[in-house]
């Protein structure tokens, strides 16, 4: 298939900017694989739709407050990305503005809460740097970091938990696994007591899921690569699901492609840890979900591509299409979709 097989026509102002309060009260889209059939609902409603047996599994990543602002000695000021922890204290990142940032030169941040000094210069542009502070790294970057958003989202984000879901456990993800956002906590309470089961599983986002597919064959495109974990209650509770006729819906497609990961990698659900660049699109097949709990994704993007795969892709740009006219929001703050078979 070509990349602009996916590609669909979205107003900009389909774009959502800030997160819907509360969070569940966010649109869904029911599009049933089988027939395409869509049905308009919110998505407090998921809690209908899902049945005593059925398993949710989650991505309990969460985001780091990468994003960081400070100043040289000579009172410049610098803005740091924070892309991938090399060892302790030591991280790969990205500088802007980047021309001076040499080895030797340091850095302070939130007032001397924390420092930094470059290693190293690495090729493509990006940094080696050493941070020293007193206290705890990530204490201190919940204290001054910001949230990485994505491109599209230009507003300013007033509380750095609306991108963070209420069950993100595992700090390391360059990106929020958006497709939980609109999860509250008594709404997993209310799944629990109806009998729905939740497994987690943590694969940390990275900014790769951004990257664009440039290949016009889309089998031409090299995923990123991203770290995941499936621990052994996990893989359990799965086999059982699956034992006792209950459906394994997966919320998002980071969660999608640690299950499919570890399903490719071992022919089963078992307990696995390791690095997946694992690409889902038609014609690829769907081993282990039942269903899926996604959002709206950009046109041309990976993402979609994963989705087809799962719901068809003519019900997929069917119901893309569908999401455009009704107004439904897109991207990381915008409405869901569940697809069932």
């Amino acid at each position: 298939m070509k990349k602009s097989d996916f590609w669909y026509n979205l107003p900009d102002e389909l774009i959502a900017q800030t997160p819907i309060e509360p969070r569940d009260h966010s649109r869904l889209m029911h599009l049933t694989a089988k027939d395409g059939a869509v049905e308009h609902l919110h998505f407090y409603d998921l809690c209908e739709l899902l049945r005593p047996g059925d398993c949710l599994v989650v991505n309990d990543s969460r985001v780091l407050p990468a994003r960081l602002y400070g100043e040289r000695s000579t009172g410049a000021k610098i803005e740091m990305l924070l892309l991938e922890q090399k060892e302790t204290d030591l991280w790969e990142v990205l500088v802007r503005p980047g021309r001076k940032a040499l080895p030797g030169v340091k850095i302070s941040f939130g007032g001397g809460l924390l420092n930094a000094e470059v290693a190293e210069v690495l090729d493509g542009g990006n940094r080696l740097v050493r941070f020293t502070y007193d206290g705890n790294f990530y204490d201190i970057l919940e204290q001054i970091g910001q949230m990485p958003l994505p491109h599209y989202i230009t507003a300013e984000l007033k509380d750095n938990e609306r991108y963070q879901t209420v069950y993100s456990n595992e700090v390391g993800s360059a990106a929020a696994p958006t497709a939980g956002l609109h999860f509250t906590t008594e709404m997993m309470e209310k799944l629990k007591a109806k009998g729905v089961n939740i497994a987690y599983v943590t694969l940390h986002v990275g900014l790769g899921t951004f990257r664009p597919v440039k290949a016009d064959d889309i089998t031409d495109h090299k995923m990123h690569s991203e770290h995941y974990r499936l621990p052994e209650e996990t893989a359990q509770m799965i086999r059982e699901t699956k034992k006792n006729g209950g459906r394994v819906i997966a919320v998002g497609t980071t969660s999608t492609r640690t299950l499919e990961s570890v399903a490719a990698k071992h022919g089963e659900i078992i307990a696995d840890e390791g690095y997946t660049d694992i690409f889902i699109y038609p014609g690829k097949p769907i081993r282990v979900l039942d269903g899926l709990i996604t959002n709206f994704h950009l046109p041309e993007s990976t993402l979609i591509m994963l989705v087809s795969a799962f719901a068809g892709y003519e019900h997929t740009m069917n119901a893309y299409k569908v999401a455009v006219e009704e107004k439904y929001r897109f991207f990381s703050f915008g409405d869901a979709m569940f697809i069932d078979k």
